[in-house]
């Protein structure tokens, strides 16, 4: 028997203006005023913007600068880089090269939403019909599912970062979503076309982060076929024609990359050996990252998740948990086979996850739901004030011990009201509070309520980090004020400079004070840029070719917030 009964008054549909506001307040905020910052954000821009102001060499061989980096694959870099080309002029080249991080999102949650739609309305994932009639329509019941999936999606923590960088990842996440609806929709009716619509997904992700997640992603939808029992034969050719269509999608990239040789390199070596250095056999490093991260990280489907598998136990065969386990099995498997896992590693599980939370909801009992609301409530406010009450201990003072907390992290730093900021944050904060009184007083009955409160305070918390300290953290975690300095620094007519500094520092000097970095084809300059630590000896960290006193210091600095960290001119003595 199934394990649902539920009324059409549980699944009154989430207003579309509300899903859409909810899905503009989760991704603008990080997009809009904030710097690239010291991580993978500041490297892919800075790939993006050497594209964008570079040569055809650059589009085949991606590189930050001049430093190489065709490692991944060029999609995410192309699409940032053709933002920037048409919308540079407008929105500045950092936000223009966003619009495609806006559009990226976009993709993932109408994927998600759709996959969970369908698997909703079939018939094996309708509740059991009440005695005297009153239970859903398949179509209300299955667009209430795909509403709660997206607000549990939205509501997972390792998503919240990652979707808001313009890197590799944030496109993964939502090509995976992408093929999650292309593999429901390819299992509900197997047909060569919707087989090579799941070949476009593969080939795209192909060109995103390589060909490991998506052959793998391939085989899982291979052992849903197996395990619906449906023809092999078939199977196996439809197979074929999926790996042919995203082959034929990679080859986009890769055969014209091959040809021509840009910068006399060859790219399908480079990307294939980065490749197989994703696999490896599993240790323990990575069985206790996967379990460490992931109990965080996928806060909160996973208890959902889980429930649902439990749940579901006794229906066999039943897409909405064969589908989306597999995934979820595939992802899991990759995180434990990768040699260094990292948590871009594990986004590939957080569509599939959403998808059976939502179906989870279902069989959860009032008990918990309400226990769930409570907690969501008590913790998110308490977060929320915390925040409130730091911002305005570092502009007025009071108290004491929250300022000196709030601005030992930015020494140097002098904290201004910015009133567009405050404005929003404060509306936020409003909106929070009246969505608790209508979760409280009004007490729906609709199957997403339970999750709605932990989305909605989470966007809260992002929206006040994002509007009261984005100028603290762009501050701490930005590089431009150290370009600027090594920009005034640098001697006229200066060509070319050698430096070992990495991919983030090496974006940000690049973009923000235009400093001209050797080619990816080297070359000998006469200014030398290192950074290094101040911890370290020079004998012992700096290369043997950059010792000596054929070195002459031009200049020396740091970030602010950073006690370590070291950068150093040099000019070669003539």
């Amino acid at each position: 028997m199934k394990p649902v009964r539920l009324p059409a008054a549980a699944t009154l549909a989430l207003p579309r203006w509300a899903l859409f506001a909810l899905g503009l307040l989760y991704i603008l905020p990080g997009l809009i005023g904030r710097e690239p910052w010291k991580n993978d954000d500041a490297a892919s821009f800075g790939i993006m913007w050497t594209m964008a102001h570079g040569s055809w060499q650059d589009w085949l061989w991606p590189n930050i600068a001049g430093l190489s980096w065709p490692d991944e694959g060029p999609l995410a870099f192309w699409l940032g880089a053709l933002g920037i080309k048409l919308f540079g002029w407008l929105l500045g080249e950092v936000l223009a090269a966003r619009v495609g991080t806006i559009g990226v999102f976009v993709l993932g949650v109408l994927s998600l939403w759709y996959a969970t739609f369908n698997l909703g309305r079939r018939q094996d994932a309708q509740p059991l019909r009440l005695a005297f009639g009153g239970q859903p329509e398949p179509d209300d019941f299955g667009r209430t599912l795909a509403d709660a999936a997206v607000l549990i999606y939205l509501g997972c923590l390792g998503l919240l970062l990652h979707s808001h960088e313009t890197t590799p990842e944030a496109l993964q996440v939502s090509l995976t979503a992408l093929l999650l609806y292309r593999t429901v929709r390819y299992v509900e009716l197997p047909s060569l076309r919707n087989a090579a619509l799941s070949g476009l997904a593969v080939g795209l992700l192909t060109l995103t982060r390589g060909w490991v997640t998506p052959v793998f992603l391939m085989l899982g939808l291979f052992a849903c076929t197996r395990f619906l029992a449906q023809p092999a034969i078939r199977a196996v050719r439809d197979l074929g024609a999926m790996l042919a269509v995203g082959a034929a999608i990679a080859a986009l990239w890769l055969v014209p990359a091959q040809l021509l040789q840009p910068y006399h390199q060859q790219p399908l070596n480079a990307w294939l050996g980065w490749n197989w250095l994703q696999l490896d056999w599993p240790s323990m490093v990575s069985l206790k990252f996967f379990f460490r991260v992931g109990v965080w990280f996928f806060w909160p489907a996973w208890p959902f998740a889980g429930w649902a598998v439990w749940a579901w136990r006794r229906q066999r065969g039943v897409l909405h948990i064969v589908v989306p386990l597999a995934f979820v099995v595939i992802g899991a498997a990759l995180t434990l086979f990768h040699p260094s896992p990292e948590q871009g590693q594990l986004l590939v599980l957080l569509p599939p996850l959403a998808i059976m939370a939502a179906f989870g909801l279902l069989t959860v009992k009032r008990g918990a739901i309400n226990a769930i609301d409570w907690f969501s409530v008590m913790a998110l406010t308490v977060c929320a004030a915390v925040i409130w009450v730091f911002w305005i201990a570092k502009l007025t003072g009071w108290p004491a011990q929250a300022a000196r907390n709030a601005l030992k992290l930015v020494p140097g730093f002098r904290p201004e009201l910015g009133w567009i900021a405050f404005f929003v944050a404060l509306a936020a904060t409003l909106g929070w509070f009246a969505l608790v009184h209508w979760r409280l007083a009004r007490r729906p009955t609709v199957l997403w309520r339970a999750v709605v409160l932990s989305s909605g305070g989470l966007i809260l918390i992002w929206i006040l980090a994002m509007t009261l300290f984005l100028p603290d953290m762009n501050y701490s975690k930005s590089y431009a004020g150290v370009a600027r300095q090594i920009a005034d620094a640098l001697p006229p007519h200066a060509t070319c400079i050698e430096s070992n500094v990495g991919p983030a520092q090496r974006a940000s000097f690049a973009f923000y004070a235009q400093l001209p970095f050797e080619g990816v084809e080297g070359g000998h300059c006469d200014l030398l840029l290192l950074q290094d630590s101040i911890k370290m000896r020079d004998d012992h960290e700096i290369l043997p070719q950059y010792r000596g006193k054929q070195w002459q210091l031009l200049w020396e600095g740091r970030r602010p917030a950073d006690r370590e960290e070291r950068f150093r001119l040099f000019r070669r003595a003539n």
